[in-house]
């Protein structure tokens, strides 16, 4: 039938300016007007639409099977008629014959399935453009716009989808401004009819494994690995590097000088403390690293069973657990191994030990000032405090990124003080 230019400038428009291929418009609406033909020609499947990729024009055939007699002219012609309509194909029996059966009416029908057909496809192609768009994102960072708190949950835009932190992904503590830019991890994206639903982030390890590569060169590039990360978010995290180069140093490339790339990391999350060791394919040295900055006397592993003895210093036994057993239950995790922290000395009168950061029995009193909760409830003469950190004798007062903020009175033998 006579060309529809206007339907195809149309289509050209549309893809041009939403970026949706005319042809797959095109064989929309051809699909669509199969269906419209079918019901007019009792449901036959032999029924095709076409549609001229230059002028518009539509054409619609059956596709029928040459045979000696016919028994059903649906889908069947004869060799006669065949030839008598295509004398220029010369078909045999068993060939297939396009017969045109475009009806009068069908322009009219046309026009109006093909505007009802670009529109719902135009939707479904922007939700589907729109998906594979931040489907692409997923296990990455973004940047979102805080727009305002639901409940406890907070809507953020995210250029053109909005997602919502919930309660459970923000950082207890953190309170973000309306208009506020903040980073986000791409936790999971989902195609549904309404658009793309994204789950974010503010909590996941790997946020900071993200911001770190945006941030460093070097961990980017792939000369410096990130191997394990363990974090408890809004607190502090313990992060394991190596170094596919001999002459860089991976803990120096994500400090920086003066530490300026892990402060703007610190400074991203708020004032998370991040501690920076040194990967090690030897179990032992790995659990002594991921301790730092506490001092260890001894590491006992039994790697079949993933666990550790690790023996330090009697004055360094709360360090190396840390604060409610922080320190011990990041290095735990970072390592993959269950650690077992027990003091060289007896001279503090007990023989408790700590797993993964928490003391197995707590006696109602200690020798030497020790509380129920394992940490000395006065200072000692090594001036250590409850939270087992020195209060004094603090070089800069300041902590350096990637170094250890609290050193006791006479640790000036400290690996330079880093983690």
């Amino acid at each position: 039938m006579d060309g529809n230019k206007e339907l195809i400038e149309a289509l050209n428009q549309i893809e041009k300016e939403k970026d949706i291929s005319k042809d797959i418009l095109l064989e929309a609406i051809e699909n669509s007007l199969v269906t419209a033909c079918k019901n007019q020609y009792g449901k036959a499947d032999n029924v095709k639409v076409t549609i001229n990729r230059d002028t518009g024009a539509f054409s619609v055939y059956a596709e029928k099977e040459v045979v000696e007699e016919v028994e059903d002219p649906v889908i069947q012609i004869s060799l006669e008629e065949s030839r008598q309509k295509f004398p220029k194909k010369k078909y045999e029996i068993g060939d297939i014959v396009n017969v045109e059966i475009t009806p009068k009416n069908f322009g009219r029908i046309a026009a109006q399935k093909a505007k009802q057909v670009v529109v719902q496809k135009i939707r479904e192609e922007e939700r589907k453009v729109l998906y594979n768009q931040y489907f692409e994102k997923e296990r990455d960072i973004v940047t979102g716009i805080v727009q305002r708190y639901v409940g406890e949950n907070i809507s953020i835009n995210l250029g053109k989808v909005d997602a919502v932190l919930t309660k459970n992904e923000q950082i207890a503590g953190e309170h973000f401004r309306p208009t506020e830019r903040i980073k986000l991890y791409v936790v999971e994206v989902k195609d549904t009819t309404k658009g793309p639903k994204i789950t974010v982030s503010r909590t996941h390890p790997e946020l900071v494994k993200r911001l770190f590569e945006a941030e460093v060169t070097e961990v980017r590039d792939g000369t410096v690995e990130i191997r394990s990360i363990s974090r408890e978010a809004g607190a502090r995290t313990k992060m394991a590097v190596s170094s596919n180069d001999p002459n860089v140093d991976p803990v120096g490339a994500c400090v920086g000088i003066n530490g300026a790339r892990v402060n703007a990391i610190v400074d991203e999350l708020r004032g998370e403390k991040i501690d920076i060791i040194n990967w090690s394919d030897d179990p032992a040295t790995l659990i002594q690293n991921a301790l730092s900055p506490a001092k260890v006397v001894s590491v006992e592993v039994d790697e079949e069973e993933k666990t550790a003895r690790v023996i330090v210093p009697g004055y360094q036994l709360s360090l190396a657990i840390g604060r409610e057993g922080q320190n011990a239950r990041l290095a735990a995790r970072l390592t993959g191994y269950k650690i077992d922290i027990k003091s060289d000395s007896a001279e503090d009168g007990y023989e408790d030990s700590y797993r993964n950061g928490y003391q197995d029995d707590y006696p109602e009193h200690y020798e030497g000032g020790y509380a129920e909760d394992g940490y000395r409830s006065d200072y000692d003469d090594d001036g250590f405090a409850k939270d087992g950190y020195s209060d004094g004798g603090y070089e800069g007062g300041r902590p350096e990124e990637g170094y250890a903020e609290d050193y006791p009175d006479g640790a000036e033998d400290y690996d330079s003080g880093r983690r």
